[in-house]
């Protein structure tokens, strides 16, 4: 593949909340102690350091982008605190921006935007909270209206709503 450096990427990447990636200086101790890492190919010190390259078009269309679960071990661990965690989600707020999601997770965004919760709460499981003494929904968005109602108007707002309708 053909590297093709974005100089305007770093500006965009720092809009949404990306700017410490140059303060990396890939030692990998986020990698070392990732656990997304430890189970799939996942390397956040390489999607760091493409970011400090201006790699765009890489690490937006990449599997990688996708595979962090936002734990944070990785900046706890950090030696210069960099904000990992911080760049990546401005990374897929970018890709998101081009259209460019992975369809588990326009699926997790179309449930919170349909249903106000990310997962659907199937009959068993309503069986299960019932049978536990606890009210068959949970306190959340799924049985209060009014706050379902205004998660949509927080949504709407953000222009959530393009990005589950494509």
């Amino acid at each position: 593949m053909e590297y093709k450096a974005d100089p305007e990427f770093q500006k965009a990447l720092a809009a949404v909340g990306g700017e410490g990636a140059s303060l990396c200086f890939q030692c990998g101790t986020c990698t070392a102690g990732c656990p997304s890492g430890r189970r799939t190919s996942y390397r956040v010190r390489k999607l760091v350091r493409m970011a400090q390259l201006d790699m765009k078009d890489e690490i937006l269309n990449s599997e990688e982008l996708w595979m962090c679960s936002t734990c944070y071990t990785c900046v706890e661990r950090c030696p210069r605190r960099v904000p990992i965690v911080d760049i990546v989600v401005g990374l897929r707020n970018l890709a998101v921006a081009e259209g460019k999601i992975k369809p588990a997770h326009k699926k997790t965004a179309s449930n919170l935007y349909t249903m106000g919760h990310t997962v659907d709460l199937p009959d068993s499981m309503k069986q299960v909270r019932a049978s536990l003494g606890l009210p068959e929904v949970p306190p959340t968005c799924m049985a209060n209206e009014k706050a379902f109602a205004d998660l949509k108007t927080i949504l709407d707002a953000a222009g959530f709503d393009a990005i589950v309708k494509e």
